[in-house]
């Protein structure tokens, strides 16, 4: 940490009227989506200056970044989408106990010896299912992989707990089968 925002932190109690870590657990009840709805929120209802409000914003999202908060901050505002979530979680654990789930800022990567399931929250009503299934044709619900790249090879839209399926369960499995 830098001389001037040691400072900074250090002067934020008599400057603000809080600690740093009490604004932090204020920003943390509130969980705000965006970083500018956070300064904002703090500018206007606490009138904090806008040099200590971003500061307070940024170091506490550095505290977000466990598992849980991660893919907590990927469903705000997409709630609906997070049962979809939770139900695809137990089907990939199931395939082995090799299985890795890693939480990133924006997706989820379900890895083997190499990724083959990527879930990502695409909108607030669509889930964005990625897989890794080198040759394998495309089809109407088999989409090729989009926005992922190469990253996954497919993309299955998923936006209800009804399109987990069996068809799609199928093909999670045979992702899981070619990363070994």
């Amino acid at each position: 940490m830098n001389d001037a925002l040691q400072t900074m932190i250090n002067n934020m109690p008599e400057k603000t009227g809080k600690s740093l870590e009490e604004w932090k657990h204020i920003l943390k009840a509130k969980a705000f989506a965006k970083h500018s709805e956070s300064v904002n929120f703090l500018k206007n209802e606490h009138g904090v200056t806008h040099g200590f409000a971003n500061t307070i914003v940024t170091l506490s999202k550095e505290d977000n970044n466990s598992d849980e908060d991660l893919v907590t901050n990927q469903y705000k505002g997409k709630e609906s989408l997070f049962p979809i979530y939770k139900k695809l979680l137990p089907i990939v654990k199931d395939f082995g106990s090799d299985v890795t789930i890693t939480p990133k800022k924006t997706s989820v990567s379900v890895i083997r010896k190499r990724q083959f399931v990527l879930i990502k929250p695409a909108t607030k009503t669509r889930i964005d299912l990625g897989l890794k299934l080198p040759h394998k044709p495309i089809t109407e619900r088999l989409e090729n992989s989009g926005p992922f790249g190469t990253m996954c090879s497919h993309r299955v839209q998923i936006t209800s707990i009804d399109d987990i399926d069996d068809e799609l369960i199928t093909w999670m499995k045979e992702a899981y089968e070619k990363a070994n």
